[in-house]
């Protein structure tokens, strides 16, 4: 008979933990495709955005304070602080059984302006993904993100034609 896993007491496995990366990285890719195709304030990020935001706003009053800035620029020892992991754990132990790999580690950039590099990306639960990018994207902080995907996008359209074009006449 075997004995109940107990996720605390289990040793790494390094072929897992980059199965996980590897789903991260996809994750943030995917998302990051989605900024550039669709205007922010129009996403869709799952079936319970609305309930997501609300709860969001009404744990966390200090990231619907204006301006915005801890949504903004995530403060991430704010985040992981003693009180911080407390308020998070609770809050995203309200969604097992509601999202999706609720519990699944997500990257999400630092700063919403910008795009997702090394020094702009943490790691974070799909659940804390869902309530800084939801708020995000509705209150216009992902505005600029959005044009700068789009630019990307514009930008390595035009380097494949070009390569392409190479390709077609060296042939």
């Amino acid at each position: 008979m075997t004995s109940k896993f107990e996720p605390n007491k289990a040793q790494n496995a390094i072929e897992i933990e980059k199965q996980f990366a590897v789903k991260a990285v996809e994750h943030a890719q995917t998302y990051w495709n989605l900024l550039e195709k669709v205007p922010p304030r129009e996403l869709k990020l799952s079936k319970i955005d609305d309930e997501i935001f609300e709860h969001t706003m009404k744990e966390f009053p200090e990231l619907a304070a204006e301006p915005y800035e801890k949504l903004r620029k995530l403060d991430e020892d704010w985040m992981k602080s003693t009180d911080g992991k407390k308020r998070w754990r609770k809050f995203i132990e309200a969604y097992e059984g509601k999202v999706t790999d609720h519990n699944f580690g997500s990257l999400i950039r630092m700063n919403a302006e910008e795009e997702y590099s090394e020094s702009n990306t943490i790691f974070v639960m799909r659940v804390q993904f869902l309530a800084f990018e939801i708020a995000r994207n509705r209150l216009g902080l992902n505005d600029t993100a959005h044009e700068i995907a789009k630019a990307d996008a514009v930008k390595e359209a035009a380097k494949k034609e070009k390569l392409t074009a190479v390709k077609n006449k060296n042939s």
